[in-house]
């Protein structure tokens, strides 16, 4: 597939009315089923445009091509992800461990239900992956994930928070998509995030160690102790 990606990824206009937006939930829909029986190689806005009952214009009107479409079908899809993870990342009422166990499970059951789309969209990223809406969704991304690591790993540099923050990203997405790539049963889900999980919170909890040891100690108050003087 080229990698040479058009101009505009953004859609041409929101929907207004209650038609519009149904025409577009049709659209989206059907670009879904083409992209999963065709693949991205053969994916085409005619294709979604016929899928959908629409014609090729009506198409145009929201989407200015085909990598607008994928992108549509990619952000909805972080967007969605995001929200979950960012729910069990944020939750003040579960210390950082159980948040961080609460999102691993989810993101590998998530990877494990969207496979056969998550795939597809894969082979389409090069259409979309360097323009600025993919990078802004990446860095919202990033700072969820550093925010949490702040508050999991206070007493820890920035440089330790940012190799740790890659380290759970990568491991994460190389895992999820490797482990998800065969049909999983559910018990198999939770029995591999829960490995997955107790490997991750024994990283945080080395670094959290790790940090205690260095952190300065404060010399005893020599006023207390005159006859020490």
């Amino acid at each position: 597939m080229s990698t040479r990606r058009s101009s505009s990824i953004s859609a041409r206009k929101a929907p207004q009315q209650a038609r519009s937006n149904e025409l577009v939930a049709a659209v989206l829909k059907a670009a879904i089923q083409v992209l999963v029986k065709e693949g991205a190689q053969r994916f085409t806005m005619a294709r979604v445009a016929e899928k959908a009952g629409v014609s090729v214009g009506s198409l145009y009107q929201y989407f200015p091509n085909k990598a607008a479409v994928l992108f549509r079908l990619q952000s909805d899809e972080w967007r969605q992800t995001t929200a979950l993870l960012r729910g069990l990342a944020e939750d003040a009422s579960r210390p950082p461990l159980q948040r961080l166990r609460a999102l691993v499970h989810a993101f590998v059951q998530s990877e494990c239900d969207e496979v056969a789309v998550r795939v597809a969209l894969s082979d389409a990223a090069p259409l979309y992956r360097d323009a600025p809406e993919a990078r802004q969704v990446r860095a919202s991304s990033q700072a969820m994930i550093e925010a949490f690591l702040c508050e999991a790993l206070p007493g820890s540099t920035q440089a330790v928070r940012t190799l740790a923050g890659d380290l759970i990203v990568t491991t994460l997405s190389a895992v999820g998509k490797r482990f998800s790539e065969t049909p999983r049963t559910s018990a198999e889900i939770a029995s591999y995030s829960g490995a997955l999980a107790d490997m991750l919170c024994a990283y945080l909890d080395s670094l959290s160690d790790s940090a205690s040891r260095k952190a300065p100690r404060h010399a005893p108050d020599q006023r207390r102790h005159p006859a020490k003087r």
